[in-house]
């Protein structure tokens, strides 16, 4: 069974580069998708977000490119390349790029 997809194998891979920035949107690349494991890439645009929710499992967020805002049960986390935060699950949370902002999202069911 594959279980990942939309990415090379067997390949040193640069994950900033495998999904790119669209004007005025947020853009999103699953890369595994089961009922144990979420994994997607995200690009947010200046001042695009993913607005109040919660999650079912723990998110592992690391930002691959930019800054930006992560917000959990109300309070502002800001994020810069190489940084992780974790959003715990059945908390609201919410993600803003204050710049261009790329990240990797791990989500544990």
């Amino acid at each position: 069974m594959d279980i990942m997809k939309n990415i090379d194998k067997a390949q040193v891979l640069t994950l900033k580069e495998q999904i790119a920035y669209q004007p005025g949107q947020v853009v999103s690349k699953t890369l595994v998708q089961n009922e144990h494991v979420s994994v997607t890439l995200f690009s947010f645009d200046k001042g695009e977000e993913i607005s109040t929710h919660a999650s079912g499992g723990d998110a592992f967020v690391t930002c691959l490119d930019g800054v930006g805002k992560i917000t959990i049960d109300g309070v502002d986390y800001e994020l810069k390349e190489g940084q992780s935060i974790v959003m715990p699950a059945g908390h609201p949370h919410a993600v803003m790029g204050k710049e261009q902002y790329k990240m990797l999202l791990v989500v544990i069911f």
